[in-house]
C-alpha cells in the first residue's frame, strides 16, 4: 500500500471525544515524573493574588520546553487539570494522554471543537483548563504571537483567568538545542481576572492585560538574574534561528560551532558570552574595526522581521522550494507521502504534488493563520513546518539550505498582518 493510500484509508483523530478528568489514581504519577525534574532545577513559584483561588479557572501559559507541562504539574498542585496538547504529542501514548487530562489540538487551526471541550473542563467537570496560547516553544526566549480570540474565549470560559509565566525553561533547553544547561527555574503565578471582573471587563481590554501579562525576554532574564550558562557548546544551533547575517544581511549563510555563530558570506564571527550575549570576535571582510551589530539575540531575531516585513510591503516575497512530506492523521505516527512543492507567496500557502500519481493540493491563504509552527531538527528528519487541515496534519521538510523554516515563520506573521491591515483599510 502507498503512503497516500494509507492516508487515505487512515482512521482520523478523534477529535470530538470528551476530555478525561484525570484519574485520581494517575494523579500521583504525574506528581512523580513532575517533581524530581523541577527539584533538580530549583524551581520557584512566586504566587500573585491566589489566595482561596479554587478550581475551576482558565489557566494560561507561556511555553518555552517540554519541561513547561511539570512546572504547570507543581504550580497547581494538588488540584488536577487538563491540558491542550498537539497531535504529535499523542503518537504512541494517545490512551495515557488522554487518561491524564490530554486535550487534542491541531496547531493554527479555527477549531470550535476545541472551546466545547474547554467548556465541558471548566463548566461541567470544574477542573483547571491549562492553555498554551503562543501554541509553539518560543524561539528566541520572547513572548509568541497571541491571537485576537483570547480574550473572547476567556470571557466564554466565565471562569477566573490565571496566568504562569514561566523563566529558565527556555534557557535550559532552547528549541534550538535541546540539550539540557542545568539552569534554576522560577514561574510567576497570578490571578488576571476574577469571573466577576472578566464579565464586565470589553474583549479588548481582557486581551490588552493578558498581553501584558505574557511579556517575557528570558535573555533580559538571564542578564539581570546572573545566570551564567558556561557549557563550551551554548552557541551551537543558534544559526537555525538567526538564519540572516545581522552585518551583510546574506539570507541562509549562516551556521555555529561552539560558543560563536558566523557568517560565510562576509566572514564575520560573533560569540555568546555565559550571560547570553553576542559580541563581535572576528571582522567581517569589509570592516574596519570591530562592530556588534546586536548584542541581544532577540533583537537579531527582529531585525529579521523587519527585512522580512520590507519584501512584504514590496510585493517582492516570495518562496519556491522542493519538500518532503509526511502525515500525521491519528496518534499512530508520520506516513510519508514523498516529494511536493511549497509555494509561500503573497497570497499564503500552496501545497502541490501528485503522491503515487493521485493529484494533492492543500491551500492556506495568508488571512486563515497569523502565525504557523515550525521545528528544528524535527526527528532528526531536518528543519519543518506543519500546516494543518481540521482533519490531517502535513510536516514539510524543505530539501534545500536556501531556506529557512524561520523566515517562512516570521513571514506567515508578517503576512496576516498584511492582508488584516488591507482589508481593513483598502485603500
Amino acid at each position: 500500500m502507498t503512503g497516500y493510500e494509507r492516508l487515505m484509508r487512515a482512521k482520523r483523530f478523534d477529535m470530538k471525544r470528551k476530555p478525561f478528568r484525570q484519574l485520581h489514581i494517575l494523579r500521583p504519577v504525574t506528581w512523580a515524573i513532575s517533581y524530581p525534574n523541577i527539584w533538580a532545577r530549583k524551581l520557584k513559584v512566586n504566587r500573585v493574588g491566589m489566595e482561596g483561588i479554587k478550581p475551576p479557572f482558565l489557566l494560561l501559559c507561556t511555553h518555552h520546553a517540554f519541561i513547561d507541562f511539570m512546572v504547570t504539574t507543581a504550580a497547581i498542585f494538588p488540584y488536577r487539570a487538563n491540558y491542550v496538547v498537539a497531535i504529535d504529542g499523542f503518537i504512541g501514548r494517545e490512551w495515557l494522554l488522554r487518561l491524564v487530562g490530554g486535550i487534542c489540538k491541531r496547531k493554527f487551526t479555527s477549531d470550535l471543537q476545541l472551546v466545547r471541550q474547554i467548556r465541558e473542563v471548566l463548566q461541567k467537570n470544574g477542573d483547571v483548563l491549562a492553555l498554551y496560547p503562543e501554541a509553539r516553544y518560543t524561539h528566541v526566549g520572547t513572548t509568541a504571537l497571541l491571537p485576537d480570540s483570547l480574550g473572547k474565549m476567556a470571557k466564554l470560559a466565565k471562569v477566573p483567568v490565571v496566568m504562569l509565566n514561566m523563566h529558565g525553561n527556555y534557557l535550559n533547553s532552547p528549541a534550538w538545542n535541546l540539550r539540557k544547561r542545568g539552569v534554576p527555574l522560577s514561574a510567576d503565578y497570578s490571578l488576571l481576572f476574577t469571573a466577576e471582573e472578566l464579565a464586565q471587563t470589553p474583549v479588548s481590554e481582557v486581551n490588552k492585560k493578558i498581553r501584558a501579562a505574557f511579556e517575557y525576554d528570558e535573555y533580559r532574564h538571564q542578564k539581570e538574574q546572573g545566570i551564567t550558562i558556561a557549557q563550551s557548546w551554548r552557541a551551537e544551533g543558534l544559526h537555525k534561528p538567526l538564519y540572516q547575517c545581522a552585518h551583510c544581511k546574506s539570507e541562509y549563510t549562516m551556521s555555529s560551532s561552539g560558543s560563536t555563530i558566523s557568517c560565510s558570506a562576509c566572514g564575520k564571527v560573533w560569540q555568546m558570552d555565559e550571560l547570553g550575549q553576542l559580541s563581535a570576535l572576528q571582522r567581517a571582510s569589509d570592516e574596519t574595526e570591530l562592530i556588534t551589530e546586536f548584542s541581544h539575540i532577540p533583537d537579531w531575531y527582529e531585525f529579521q522581521r523587519t527585512e522580512v516585513r520590507k519584501q512584504i510591503e514590496a510585493g517582492s516575497y516570495h518562496l519556491e522550494v522542493e519538500v518532503q512530506v509526511d502525515a500525521l492523521p491519528n496518534a499512530r505516527g508520520y506516513i510519508r507521502l514523498g516529494s511536493a512543492t511549497l509555494k509561500h507567496s503573497m497570497d499564503g500557502f500552496v501545497l502541490e504534488a501528485a503522491f503515487d500519481g493521485n493529484s494533492f493540493i492543500l491551500v492556506k491563504p495568508a488571512l486563515s493563520m497569523d502565525s504557523c509552527h515550525i521545528e528544528w531538527e524535527y526527528k532528526k528528519k531536518g528543519d519543518c513546518i506543519d500546516l494543518s487541515t481540521l482533519d490531517d496534519t502535513y510536516y514539510i521538510y524543505p530539501q534545500t539550505k536556501k531556506c529557512s523554516v524561520t523566515k517562512i515563520a516570521l513571514a506567515t506573521e508578517e503576512l496576516y498582518f498584511y492582508h488584516k491591515r488591507s482589508a481593513l483599510d483598502p485603500s
